[in-house]
């Protein structure tokens, strides 16, 4: 019998197709095609440990393939375009070989097609469970994704050898990281700080952890040793930064104006080192220097990125003409009615990450991180989350509006660690999908923070973030996204009165008491002591006020961006009439 006719026993008669296949293997063991048969009928038949063993040996066999091994030599050369031309051709032949589609979602993933990389992974995976190095990668484009949740499980299945190699330990830890599991990923980064005390990016992950669960001498110490490791190292100096209570020295100054003056230093470097010397001479008030250190980060940090502020505006007129009144009041009924998610949203840098620790503060609510959950699932819908997705919500009946917003409930479940009935979904972002939350889960609660355009647009144009908020690094952009920012919440104010509340910064420092009673009620839970006093919180805080909201609430840091008023000049003819009208009341 030869391999088609035993090929077309597989489905009717799995036993028999297994026999066919060992009859082939013992005139040729080496016989990929053979091995996968064999181990497809095992599976059939419920043999896993044999089948595994079978796949296993096919994908060994593969290997020898002179096909694979010019896919795998163009991969390496970073021929894509040849590399993904034999992989299909390979596979146009032999759908099932294991280890071409693996390698043609690594070709995927080094092109940045995420979304293929991992339908290639999962296949691989579901075609042979027991071949971790693809459930490795699979992981890895989980992780890269925004679906650390999902990566942390696929990474618990592997076992055996693959749990030593380094880079498995990395991503266990970068998940582990990212899905609020702090303390473990601690100790995973000390293990290869240990083992490697030049390692800047490892130092560098310990002080962004350590500076989350609030040990603040324990980060500057990692951003010691980063420094340590790097000294001209723009990511190590600007850790120090970040922690925005950290007071440079002279000495530290001397330093890093050395580090710029030397032409040996890296572009790349040079981002950061301008934007920590920026914040060691502002808080030594040379604001005219300190400026003009920010000014020259944020030109560098720009001229890396395409970033294109006529496309926020198309997105913006686009949420408004798709999201009328009319489109929402007829899916009212439809989308998970579970109350559970509070999302907090506005611009980065508006004091969300103090309504996040307020609320986090109540026994009824759990705070958890910014989930990237809503952008995914918005991705399911088509790969342009962040707008072509609109086109398609008309044609979603209210039953696949229902099964998103179960999803999104299962996806963030592993961000949950306690029972309460209420979590948090800090995620800034999100003010571009509140008519999306509004339709998969209306009865959701959305906390808008706004906070004064030129306070918030300075502190953004301060803060180099780690990726994204790719507008922040022009005063132009960031006045052209607030703007935005505050017509599309005004639109909702309009069409959907009441599905959001809005939470001013400068009002809330200025009476608290009144302000946070407002927000409870708004979010339906009793009032609760514990909220005004949520400085005194020690749960992980993952963004850059982390260190900020440990203090309390200060008065005298709101008119702080008045120093740089004179700079300003761009921002304040970007924001337009946002700039005198940012703070009108919400419509009832």
């Amino acid at each position: 019998m030869n391999l088609a006719e035993a090929e077309k026993l597989l489905e009717a008669s799995p036993a028999t197709a297994a026999i066919a296949a060992r009859e082939l293997l013992a005139e040729n063991p080496s016989d990929a095609a053979a091995l996968r048969l064999l181990g497809a009928s095992l599976r059939r038949l419920g043999q896993a440990d044999e089948a595994n063993a079978a796949e296993l040996f096919a994908i060994d066999a593969s290997g020898n393939d002179p096909d694979l091994i010019r896919a795998s030599q163009a991969l390496k050369a970073r021929d894509y375009a040849t590399a993904e031309h034999v992989l299909r051709s390979v596979l146009s032949a032999r759908p099932n070989d294991v280890l071409a589609i693996q390698t043609l979602g690594e070709v995927a993933a080094a092109m940045g097609l995420l979304n293929e990389a991992e339908a290639h992974h999962r296949m691989a995976v579901s075609l042979a469970p027991g071949f971790h190095y693809a459930r490795l990668h699979l992981a890895n484009v989980l992780n890269d994704r925004g679906k650390s949740g999902e990566a942390l499980a696929e990474l618990r299945k592997i076992a055996g050898p693959m749990c030593e190699f380094a880079g498995y330990r990395m991503l266990l830890a970068d998940a582990l990281s990212k899905v609020g599991q702090s303390m473990e990923a601690i100790a995973l980064y000390r293990e290869f700080a240990e083992s490697n005390p030049r390692n800047l990016d490892v130092w560098a992950r310990l002080a962004f952890l350590y500076k989350a669960i609030g040990q603040r001498e324990e980060a500057i110490a990692a951003s010691r040793s980063a420094i340590d490791a790097a000294p001209a190292s723009g990511k190590a100096w600007w850790a120090l930064a970040d922690l925005k209570t950290y007071e440079f020295s002279e000495d530290d100054i001397d330093q890093l104006k050395r580090a710029l003056d030397d032409p040996r230093t890296a572009d790349e470097d040079r981002v950061g080192l301008h934007f920590a010397l920026g914040k060691a001479l502002e808080d030594r008030e040379q604001f005219e220097d300190s400026f003009d250190h920010y000014r020259r980060g944020n030109e560098r940090r720009a001229s890396e990125l395409k970033y294109d502020p006529h496309a926020l505006t198309a997105l913006a007129e686009r949420i408004r003409t798709v999201f009328t009144r009319q489109f929402l009041e007829s899916h009212a009924a439809a989308g998970n009615p579970a109350p559970d998610p509070i999302f907090i949203l506005g611009m980065p840098r508006s004091g969300s990450t103090l309504i996040e620790q307020i609320l986090a503060s109540h026994p009824l609510i759990e705070g958890t991180a910014e989930l990237p959950d809503i952008h995914v699932l918005a991705a399911s819908i088509h790969p342009d989350a962040s707008h072509g997705y609109l086109d398609r919500l008309a044609s979603l009946s209210d039953a696949q509006l229902r099964e998103l917003g179960t999803l999104y409930l299962e996806r963030t479940r592993i961000q949950r660690k306690t029972d309460k009935p209420r979590f948090l979904d800090k995620m800034p972002n999100n003010w571009a999908h509140v008519g999306f939350i509004k339709l998969i889960l209306p009865n959701a609660k959305i906390v808008d923070v706004r906070r004064q355009p030129l306070a918030c647009g300075l502190s953004n144009y301060k803060q180099l973030f780690g990726r994204g908020q790719e507008f922040s690094y022009d005063l132009k952009h960031i006045g052209a996204y607030y703007r935005a920012y505050v017509d599309v919440m005004t639109h909702f104010d309009a069409v959907a009165p009441g599905t959001v509340h809005r939470v001013v910064y400068e009002q809330l420092i200025e009476d608290p008491d009144r302000e946070i009673r407002r927000l409870l009620d708004y979010v339906g839970v009793p009032f609760d002591e514990a909220c005004l006093r949520s400085h005194e919180s020690d749960r992980p805080v993952r963004t850059a006020s982390s260190e900020q909201v440990r203090q309390p609430l200060r008065s005298d840091v709101a008119d702080h961006w008045k120093a740089f008023e004179s700079e300003l000049g761009p921002l304040k003819e970007a924001l337009g009439p946002a700039l005198d009208h940012w703070d009108d009341p919400q419509i009832p």
